[in-house]
């Protein structure tokens, strides 16, 4: 024979009873609001350094490699 099941302290939720908690439950939605926020900002600003300053920036890097490998055979000589 089966024993008989432990009768639940806590009843099941349903769905229903669970979206509704989780709707009502505020805890975190702060630090959610501002990682939108954040978002938002850096995001338009991501975009614009990769699409004009890193032009810009591999130009002065390869200006600078090259005043450098000039230097080195300058002062080899």
């Amino acid at each position: 024979m089966h024993p008989h099941p432990k009768p639940s302290l806590y009843p099941k939720p349903s769905l229903w009873r669970l979206l509704r908690r989780l709707h009502h439950d505020q805890r975190g939605a702060v630090s959610f609001e501002t990682i939108l926020i954040i978002a938002a900002i850096a995001l338009p600003i991501l975009i614009f350094l990769l699409k004009v300053g890193w032009p810009r920036i591999k130009a002065l890097w390869t200006k600078g490699m090259t005043d450098i490998e000039g230097a080195q055979n300058n002062a080899v000589q």
